[in-house]
């Protein structure tokens, strides 16, 4: 080794002990570069070392370990905090890096659970699915919504349910609300400004196109003269609405529900009653179906004298009053006329004067012609039976029968 060399400070390769702290130097700065670079805004993993109750204290592979302070733990609820045990592998965001070897890194636990829950938000806004979230306030603009260590808002434009309850106030109709669950969707995602708008009109309007779309499928599937069960759904003075399945109620129409007159659908319907339908039509475009019960049944008068007999005693029921008499329906299917001279044995110049629409009585048949769907009916000739003072069978007269129900009337609870 020269003098020169001496004087520069190069190690000699023939020398042992320079050989040996050459080695010591690598072997630090080989250390120094495994240990991470803790920045300040980092999300990075850490295994639990130690938990109090005011700090926990988390090894992230630095020299020294980070520490999540009282302040932080304060944020999580009592529920998450439990969750968080000794040699869990969990994840901090870097408040501030350690300086130095006696420079703790300040963790917090709040703030990557935040920074995860922005991460899902902007996924949900994204992939545009629906969420299920509980309304934990509101202020004068909307909703609070819980979203982990988030808040969303929803606004009140953006709200459906509770709109027509609790009166024109809003807060009293959004206090009804806390802790309610409501499905939303994510309109806004805005990290740097601390934004997250949600909407449950999005998921109304989407469903409800979704329902409109699966109510054209089933109607483009149906065909005219189709038998289809149904149930019926509500009653109304001109008809019965009733559910065909696939979100639609057909209507029966009140000319539809019986051979003979009707005057309202519950004289032989229930809500909720079971019935098969025969459909007369279909509207795609309107989405509207009309039914009938009466095709379902032979066309009455085709075998009327199998069931009813001239001058047979029936029970009757008023159903229509015009200024030459009374229409009189006997059963479901066949309707007659009491003509006005057939009403009673007094000179009356209405209908009116004796009977009045849904009178319950008895007549007697007095004409059937098939050909023409006719059948005349009389009041007057069953009153001049009751004025015979004695029984009929001693008094040698016909035997008046009991009302008869032909074409059996459609009871509620069947078709």
């Amino acid at each position: 080794m020269t003098e020169e060399n001496n004087q520069l400070g190069t190690v000699s390769d023939d020398n042992p002990q320079d050989q040996e702290i050459m080695s010591m130097a690598e072997l630090l700065a080989q250390q120094d570069a495994t240990i991470p670079v803790i920045r300040t805004g980092d999300i990075i993993k850490g295994v639990v070392a130690r938990k109090s109750s005011n700090e926990i204290l988390v090894d992230i592979g630095a020299k020294s370990e980070g520490i999540v302070d009282s302040k932080d733990l304060s944020k999580l609820s009592a529920e998450e905090l439990e969750q968080v045990r000794l040699g869990d592998t969990i994840y901090v965001y870097v408040l501030r890096g350690g300086d130095d070897d006696e420079d703790r890194a300040i963790l917090s636990l709040s703030q990557a659970k935040a920074e995860q829950d922005w991460d899902e938000a902007e996924r949900l806004f994204a992939s545009s699915e629906t969420i299920e979230r509980n309304v934990i306030g509101h202020n004068k603009g909307g909703l609070i919504v819980e979203f982990g260590q988030l808040r969303g808002f929803l606004p009140g434009s953006q709200l459906i349910t509770g709109q027509t309850t609790g009166g024109t106030n809003k807060p009293g109709r959004w206090n009804q609300m806390m802790g309610q669950e409501l499905s939303l969707k994510i309109i806004e995602v805005d990290r740097e400004r601390n934004r997250l708008i949600l909407s449950e009109r999005l998921v109304f309007e989407e469903s409800r196109q979704e329902e409109e779309k699966n109510k054209v499928a089933f109607l483009e599937g149906l065909s005219e003269a189709q038998v289809c069960d149904g149930r019926v759904t509500r009653l109304v003075d001109f008809g019965a609405f009733v559910d065909i399945g696939g979100g639609i109620d057909g209507l029966i129409h009140l000319s539809e529900l019986a051979w003979a007159r009707i005057l309202h659908p519950k004289e032989i319907l229930k809500v909720n009653q079971e019935v098969k339908v025969y459909i007369l039509g279909i509207d795609v475009e309107q989405k509207r179906v009309a039914l009938s019960l009466k095709r379902l049944q032979p066309e009455p008068w085709e075998d009327v004298f199998e069931y009813y007999q001239i001058d047979q005693v029936v029970e009757a029921v008023i159903t229509k009053l015009t200024d030459f008499g009374a229409f009189a329906r006997i059963d479901a299917r066949i309707e007659g006329l009491i003509h006005i001279s057939e009403i009673s044995k007094k000179n009356i110049t209405h209908p009116n004067q004796v009977v009045n629409e849904s009178d319950k009585l008895k007549v007697r048949i007095i004409n059937i012609d098939p050909d023409r769907r006719r059948m005349g009916l009389s009041i007057k000739q069953v009153e001049d039976d009751s004025d015979q003072n004695s029984p009929p069978d001693e008094a040698g007269q016909e035997t008046v029968e009991e009302p008869v129900e032909a074409f059996p009337v459609t009871e509620p609870d069947t078709v």
